[in-house]
């Protein structure tokens, strides 16, 4: 298999409503979306997660095109891939730059698919038919607005809630939830906006039967959840802590993380969660899929990991609707009853929405490889 075009476009898209964490609060969702053409013409795509700022990883829109036009896209030209589990190997020079990776290889994924006339989650090895869905839920200006809009996904079958929570807006917050809902399967993420001082708060956690605390303490920490761990009974879910296959390890190893978040842009492609959730299944820590609020593409990248069997949990892959007035995808993805049907078609099984792709690009470059080859 030998890429020999890659375009790369900027995109821009408002999102339906601002998504607020501890972060910060986002309106408009920057990205980019990568185009990947191989010799035989089969065109495959990929989604970049990156923000436009700093917040969650190092990683940026900006640093993304950077790396990729400048390291990634001279390696990809340069070598031959027998499979996508190729190209982690070659990027494997560059350090960290996950989400840049991550981008280039999903588009890889997604050609190599189609060029074996299979569905990506045929080529990752998913069996699944259809994914449980649950909802991220950010935070909101009041608790009765918080209210309404859980019980509105609740009504629309979501099969997990999940609540986004900072010093100042979580205990409490999470008692009237559960007092509200006192059935519903829910969660916390703190987006790593506490430290073991808080550990006494922490463990009233334990009274309102979560599911689980995703990433309390520090984005960069396995040794603080530990601890944590072992003075809370509520499950700890490490996201921002796993970045790869080793540091997945080493938090077994040490138990910091009863459950485990695999996002595709964080841990630096397709081919690396997959190893990401062997390793769970082997020692078993269930895993699910979080969202970085893709686009449709993206989020169809998600769709197709999730069928592995070990995502017992329901991740945050939710309807396009829930984000987007138009997506980029067509059909969109949809959601019934707290499903998502997974697609046949091959590849990644949606069809890119051109006229929605244009509406929405800021910048567009595109790559040769017989302007690359040495």
């Amino acid at each position: 298999m030998q890429i020999e075009k890659i375009i790369v476009r900027r995109m821009k898209m408002r999102m339906k409503t601002p998504f607020t964490t501890s972060f910060g609060t986002m309106i408009d969702k920057h990205f980019l979306l990568l185009e990947a053409i191989d010799e035989l013409g089969n065109r495959g795509w990929g989604e970049s997660v990156a923000f436009d700022a700093p917040w969650y990883t190092e990683e940026t829109v900006d640093t993304n095109f950077h790396i990729i036009k400048d390291f990634l896209v001279p390696i990809l030209f340069n070598c031959h891939i027998e499979h996508p589990d190729d190209v982690s190997e070659r990027f494997s020079p560059i350090r960290r730059n996950n989400m840049a990776k991550a981008a280039v290889e999903g588009a890889i994924w997604d050609a190599y698919a189609k060029r074996n006339r299979t569905t990506l989650a045929e080529a990752l090895g998913g069996k699944r038919k259809r994914i449980e869905v649950g909802i991220s839920i950010g935070i909101q200006g009041s608790l009765s607005d918080l209210i309404s809009i859980v019980q509105k996904y609740i009504d629309e079958g979501y099969k997990r809630i999940k609540v986004k929570i900072k010093p100042d807006a979580d205990i409490e917050v999470l008692k009237q939830l559960r007092k509200a809902f006192p059935d519903v399967p829910l969660m916390a993420d703190a987006n790593s906006s506490y430290s073991l001082a808080d550990a006494e708060k922490l463990k009233q956690l334990d009274s309102l039967d979560l599911l689980m605390i995703e990433q309390p303490l520090a984005h960069d920490d396995i040794i603080d959840h530990a601890k944590l761990q072992k003075m809370i009974q509520t499950p700890i879910c490490l996201d921002e802590s796993i970045t790869s296959l080793e540091d997945a390890r080493k938090a077994i190893e040490i138990g910091s993380a009863g459950v485990i978040n695999i996002k595709i842009g964080r841990v630096g492609g397709l081919t690396e969660a997959k190893k990401i959730h062997d390793i769970c299944f082997e020692h078993g820590i269930p895993v699910w899929c979080g969202g970085m609020l893709e686009a449709g593409v993206g989020r169809a990248h998600n769709i197709a990991l999730t069928t592995l069997p070990n995502f017992i949990l329901p991740g945050d892959t939710a309807g396009s609707s829930r984000y987007w007035d138009q997506d980029i995808i067509q059909p969109e993805v949809v959601v019934e009853d707290g499903y998502i049907s997974v697609p046949t078609a091959f590849g990644i099984g949606y069809e890119p929405n051109i006229e929605m792709v244009e509406k929405f690009t800021t910048g567009i470059w595109q790559f040769n490889r017989n302007d690359f080859i040495s």
